[in-house]
């Protein structure tokens, strides 16, 4: 089977874990042989180490991105097995699956905020409906993370629901006695209590909504501080000018990309953790904040009210008030918080990426079945 490993190069937002997370589900199954495949270069690096670090051999072509999608949305060509040789199966992990001349095809969309949100989307984003839709013309499933993003792709893409596959994405759980020390933030370890927010500074995730939000706060709690961390991204200068509006510029500390063991610390250590997104097709942050007990404000977004339950307290996107109420009642309300950690466990733990892989190679089978009899 080839998988798309280019989302695994350089610093991993959600697509990237998401990878990382099913390659190593998929290791030591006897009934799959993986191959990697990055049919592009990424501004972010090279995926070769992290894929061999997962026990993935890579093939490659280091080709523009821009310039395969546009081979694509033309043509079944090139086909995947220039690259790999002959395979069964062809997962591009990433909204785009190569071409195939014998090999049953799957393709991951994570969700369609290129159609939903255009405004609030890269470029080159824009691009992957098309391909998607092409791709499932000629006899590709999808996977989706949620059936939120299943009625999106039925609704706007008008994909047969026979070709959909709803299979959550797992996270990665904290071992036996996991516990972190304190994560130094700006140069030493937090002591003040603090509201928490994850992922990479883009305009969908709604991160000026959160600072005006702990504006409302912050007379109220005077310790309290605000932690964002993540990698920079294009809504890094709104963030900024709401951080400066706000004139709490001490109290809100911007960190960056941060390793596994630094990103749980920080997670551990929050009083709350914040997720203020406009639109998700899944939502790895609130579970992530869920497995290590800590309590959880999010918007109803998307596939978020799908995924938490009734494990968070939910507030409309973009409303300010409700967001800084929410987050005021979890840091006060004992019972709410005992709660919301309780529950939250409980949800995280039906999230595995044993599962995961477990569907997807039904998929898989599926796929290469189905191709074999056109």
């Amino acid at each position: 089977m080839a998988f798309d490993v280019l989302p695994l190069a350089g610093e991993r937002t959600g697509v990237g874990r998401f990878c990382a997370g099913l390659a190593s589900a998929f290791a030591g199954r006897d009934e799959l042989e993986l191959r990697g495949y990055a049919v592009a270069r990424s501004a972010r690096g090279d995926p070769t180490a992290a894929a061999a670090a997962l026990g993935i051999d890579v093939r490659a072509w280091p080709i523009p991105a821009r310039l395969a999608n546009a081979a694509w949305s033309r043509a079944e060509f090139p086909p995947i097995e220039w690259l790999v040789g002959a395979t069964d199966v062809v997962h591009g992990t990433n909204f785009v699956v190569p071409p195939s001349r014998r090999a049953g095809r799957v393709v991951t969309v994570h969700d369609l905020a290129a159609l939903r949100y255009p405004e609030l989307c890269m470029p080159a984003s824009l691009t992957y409906p098309a391909l998607v839709l092409r791709a499932t013309r000629r006899g590709a499933f999808v996977h989706v993370p949620s059936h939120f993003v299943r009625q999106e792709v039925l609704e706007l893409l008008g994909v047969e629901g026979d070709r959909i596959r709803v299979i959550p994405h797992g996270i990665d759980h904290p071992g036996p006695g996991s516990v972190a020390p304190p994560s130094p933030v700006g140069g030493s370890a937090r002591t003040a209590p603090y509201v928490l927010a994850l992922g990479a500074v883009e305009p969908r995730k709604d991160l000026p909504t959160l600072v005006s939000a702990f504006a409302q706060l912050a007379g109220a709690y005077a310790d309290l501080e605000l932690v964002v961390a993540g990698p920079s991204g294009w809504g890094e200068p709104a963030f900024a000018a709401a951080v400066a509006a706000s004139g709490l510029g001490r109290r809100v500390v911007r960190v960056g990309y941060l390793g596994d063991r630094e990103r749980e610390s920080l997670l551990r250590g929050a009083a709350v953790f914040a997720f203020p997104s406009l639109y998700e097709g899944f939502g790895f942050p609130p579970l992530e904040a869920m497995a290590v007990g800590v309590p959880v404000v999010a918007t109803a977004a998307g596939a978020v009210p799908e995924v938490v339950g009734d494990a968070a307290e939910l507030v409309p996107a973009g409303d300010v008030e409700a967001l800084a109420g929410a987050l005021a009642r979890v840091v006060d309300d004992g019972p709410v918080r005992d709660r919301l950690v309780a529950a939250g466990r409980d949800r995280a733990a039906t999230f595995t990426w044993a599962a995961a892989a477990d569907s997807l190679i039904e998929l898989y089978r599926l796929a290469a079945s189905d191709r074999r009899s056109r």
